[in-house]
C-alpha cells in the first residue's frame, strides 16, 4: 500500500527468469541493460589449460591433481609479473585455499611470487583480515604491489571494494559452488524442488555463477576503472555455465577470451593493459552519462503515454519532471542516452545504473505516482505496486 513502484536493480540478477519463480511476482517491465562505458574497460578471459595445456578445474576429482595445482600457481606467477599493482585471487573455500598454498610453498611458487609481489591472505578471523587487507592497500599504495588470497563467499568477496590500483586483476579458481553435503543446503534444495519445481543442478549454477560475478565484480567501481577478469577453469567455457554471467560481462566477452592457456591468456592482458595506457579520451567520457537538463529532456520526450520509455516497453509511465541526481545514472545505462556530462558524483555510474543510488521518491514511489498500476479489488482506490526488473 506504501508503493506505487518498485524497483529491483543489481548487477548480479543474472538469470532473470529467476527471481521472479523465487519470490512469486510478475514483473512489469524485465531488462537487462548492457555497461555505459566510454572504452572497453573490463577484460574477462575464461583460461582452461595451463601452460603445458593440461586442462586446470577445481572438480573435486582433478582438484588436488599435482598438475592442476602446479599450473594454478603458474597462472598466478606469471601474472605477477605482467600485471602492475594489486591482484585479488579467489578460492571455492577455505579449506583448498589452505591446501593450495601448502603444495605453492613446496613447490616454491610463493618465493616466485614475492619477486614481484607481496602476499596476503584472508583468514576466518576478522581482526587478521582487516590487518591484511590494510597492508595490501599500503603495498599499493607505495607502488610494491601485492596479491590478496581470498576465499569466495567470504567477507572479503561480500563487500570489499578493490578499486583503481587495489584491483588490477582478479582471478577466479574454480566454480564457487556450494557445499553440497551441508545439511540445510540439501533441505533448501528440497524444498525448492517441491515447491517450485526448481533442480537441484540449476538452483546450484545459479547460485554459483552469481557468487562468480559478484566476486569479480569487486574490480570495477568507477566509471574511469579498469581491470582484467580471470576466470580459471574449464566449466567456465561450456555456454551452459557463462550464459548465466550478467550481461555487462558478456558484453566484453568475446570469442578470443574462451578457451586459452596461460600463455594466451598473458598475451592478451599485456595487450589489454598497453590500451589501458593510453590517454583517456575526455570527450568519450563527456559524452557517457546524462547531466541534469538532458536527463529532463530525456524523460520528457520518452515518458509521455504511448510511448517507449529509455529503460525499454514502456518501464516508465512516471508523472511530472525527473528529479537529477541518481536518475541519470539509471537512463545513462540505455544506449540511447548520448551527449552528456557526468554527474559531479559517479564513483557508482560505471555500471550503467546497475549500483545507481537512487533517491527514495523514484525508488519507493514517494511522489510519483504511476499512470498504469491497476486497482486492487480488496480496497477502493488502491493501486498494485509495479514491479520493474533490472539487471
Amino acid at each position: 500500500d506504501r508503493f506505487s513502484s518498485v524497483i529491483i536493480t543489481s548487477g548480479t540478477l543474472s538469470p532473470m527468469d529467476l527471481y521472479p519463480r523465487l519470490l512469486s511476482f510478475n514483473p512489469v517491465v524485465r531488462v537487462s541493460l548492457d555497461m555505459s562505458t566510454f572504452r572497453k574497460c573490463i577484460c574477462p578471459l575464461v583460461v582452461t589449460s595451463g601452460s603445458d595445456q593440461a586442462q586446470i578445474s577445481t572438480r573435486f576429482e582433478v582438484r588436488e591433481d599435482p598438475s592442476v595445482v602446479r599450473n594454478y600457481g603458474a597462472l598466478l606467477v606469471d601474472l605477477a609479473h605482467t600485471v602492475p599493482d594489486g591482484i585479488v585471487c579467489f578460492f571455492t573455500s577455505y579449506m583448498y585455499m589452505e591446501k593450495i598454498v601448502q603444495e605453492w610453498d613446496k613447490l616454491k611458487i610463493l618465493q616466485r611470487i614475492l619477486e614481484k609481489k607481496l602476499l596476503f591472505i584472508e583468514t576466518k578471523d576478522v581482526v587478521e583480515t582487516t590487518l591484511a587487507l590494510n597492508n595490501f592497500k599500503r603495498a599499493c599504495d607505495v607502488g610494491r604491489g601485492a596479491i590478496f588470497l581470498s576465499v569466495a563467499r567470504g567477507k572479503v568477496a561480500e563487500g570489499i571494494d578493490f578499486d583503481r590500483h587495489y584491483g588490477r586483476a582478479v582471478v577466479l579458481i574454480g566454480v564457487p559452488y556450494q557445499y553440497t553435503l551441508s545439511h540445510v543446503l540439501r533441505a533448501r534444495l528440497e524444498f525448492l524442488r517441491t515447491n517450485f519445481q526448481l533442480r537441484s543442478e540449476d538452483f546450484l549454477t545459479f547460485d554459483a555463477l552469481r557468487q562468480a560475478a559478484q566476486c569479480v565484480g569487486r574490480v570495477i567501481r568507477s566509471k574511469n576503472d579498469y581491470g582484467i577478469m580471470v576466470f580459471a577453469d574449464s566449466r567456465y567455457n561450456r555456454y551452459d555455465k557463462r550464459s548465466k554471467l550478467p550481461r555487462w560481462i558478456q558484453q566484453f566477452l568475446s570469442e578470443g577470451s574462451l578457451s586459452l592457456s596461460t600463455d594466451m591468456a598473458l598475451d592478451v592482458t599485456r595487450k589489454f593493459l598497453r590500451d589501458m595506457s593510453q590517454p583517456v579520451d575526455s570527450e568519450s567520457l563527456r559524452d557517457m552519462l546524462l547531466d541534469a537538463d538532458k536527463v529532463n529532456a530525456c524523460a520528457t520526450a520518452t515518458l509521455e503515454p504511448g510511448t517507449s520509455g529509455a529503460l525499454g516497453g514502456g518501464a516508465a509511465t512516471t508523472k511530472g519532471p525527473l528529479p537529477s541526481k541518481g536518475v541519470g545514472q539509471l537512463l545513462s545505462a540505455h544506449p540511447s542516452a548520448k551527449g552528456a556530462t557526468p554527474p559531479e558524483d559517479s564513483s557508482s555510474g560505471t555500471r550503467g545504473g546497475l549500483a545507481a543510488e537512487m533517491p527514495s521518491d523514484v525508488a519507493g514511489g514517494g511522489a510519483a505516482e504511476d499512470d498504469g498500476a491497476e486497482e486492487d479489488g480488496s480496497t477502493p482506490g488502491a493501486k498494485r505496486p509495479r514491479v520493474e526488473f533490472l539487471s
